[in-house]
């Protein structure tokens, strides 16, 4: 494995560096504080590639490997988790219509997303399942030549400013995993019912709302994978899903520690710097160990998917390690920032509220345990 990244890979770091410290710094905290999503930004991210970058370059994508991918989305975070957000959600659904798509399905919905145009929502958690995702109790009833949807999802990322959306509903509730299918629901379609946008503790602006299907009529065609269902549900998720959650905790946990340690050589305690104390030091050094650390773990996932090599148990690491390490460090961030990191006027407060949610979402990090003990089980057998 090559530790240096390529020429390539550095000129596209920086060219998202300079978008996230030039455009999309100046803007987070009015996005976090009007919780309202930036379209500009996003397209903006759709003019430099960095939308659907895995995708073939015959729907639009860049057709880029992964871990250049993870580098940008960890740039992107040290401005905002709202923007890359956008663009982690993106990656997932492109990957989706990519993998498990017919070409009518690719050619139709994948460019737009591409080019920042629209916004395609992933339609899972409902208020009685979320980590068991066999248990969705959202129906897909056949009928002639469509399925009728009837069910409740919650917490939907980016619900309120979606086109479409990829939907996960059972056409047999009684077989649990092998009656689950995936369906494309465009938004205009009747009986698709968007709730009210939720008011939440971080990633603000990216429009989170429920989604009913009330006697929701999609066609046979909107299927998506076919039979595959439950697999196709577990095949998202085990990229980019955990990746680019992993990726935003990685930068999130860099800007806290940027920011702690700009502020540590410029407070003064006690007649001199509070960064020459060495409690300060040990907190700092720490910091940075376990965020080159997580970023190692990151990056080994994301070569092994790029190698066509087994990722999901590397990928499962990398999301429960960078997510707790984040929890931890921007914890400690504040710490260094003593009463300052409680005010606005600093960002760490927004880095502490974006936090928490990578040990939840993408499957929690009790989930994640779950999967690689198995895999431990599964490697001695």
């Amino acid at each position: 494995m090559e530790f240096a990244l390529s020429i390539e890979q550095q000129q596209i770091r920086e060219v998202a560096r300079r978008l996230a410290r030039d455009e999309i710094a100046p803007r987070a905290r009015g996005i976090d504080e009007r919780s309202e999503f930036d379209w500009e930004l996003h397209r903006r991210l759709g003019d430099l590639g960095f939308l659907g970058m895995t995708a073939s370059q015959a729907y639009g994508g860049g057709a880029l490997d992964t871990l250049t991918w993870c580098i940008v989305v960890e740039e992107i975070t040290k401005a905002s988790s709202a923007v890359a957000n956008g663009m982690t959600l993106t990656e997932s659904m492109v990957h989706y219509l990519s993998a498990l798509g017919t070409e009518e399905q690719k050619q139709k919905y994948i460019p737009p997303l591409a080019r920042g145009e629209s916004i395609c929502s992933f339609c899972l958690t409902e208020p009685n399942a979320g980590s068991d995702a066999a248990s969705v109790q959202t129906t897909a009833i056949e009928a002639d030549d469509h399925y009728v949807l009837n069910g409740q999802k919650m917490f939907i990322s980016g619900a309120e400013l979606a086109d479409f959306f990829v939907v996960v509903a059972s056409i047999d509730r009684q077989q649990r995993s092998k009656g689950v299918r995936t369906f494309i629901v465009d938004r205009t379609t009747p009986g698709l019912v968007i709730g009210k946008k939720l008011e939440l503790l971080g990633i603000r602006g990216f429009g989170t709302a429920p989604v009913y299907f009330e006697d929701c009529r999609v066609p046979r065609h909107a299927k998506l994978g076919g039979e595959r269902g439950f697999q196709a549900v577990l095949h998202g998720l085990d990229g980019a899903g955990r990746l680019g959650a992993a990726s935003m905790a990685v930068g999130t946990a860099q800007a806290a520690m940027d920011e702690a340690l700009g502020y540590s050589l410029e407070r003064k305690q006690f007649g001199k710097p509070i960064f020459d104390f060495q409690a300060i030091h040990h907190m700092l050094a720490d910091m940075s160990i376990e965020i080159d650390a997580a970023r190692l773990l990151i990056w080994r996932a994301a070569w092994l998917r790029d190698s066509g090599q087994p990722f999901t148990k590397a990928s499962s690491q990398a999301k429960t390690f960078a997510s707790d390490m984040c929890v931890r460090n921007v914890t400690n961030a504040m710490q260094i920032l003593g009463g300052y990191s409680y005010s606005k006027e600093y960002s760490i407060e927004r880095h502490f509220r974006d936090a928490k949610i990578h040990q939840i979402w993408d499957g929690t990090n009790q989930i994640q345990r779950m999967i690689i003990a198995r895999h431990l089980k599964q490697e001695i057998a």
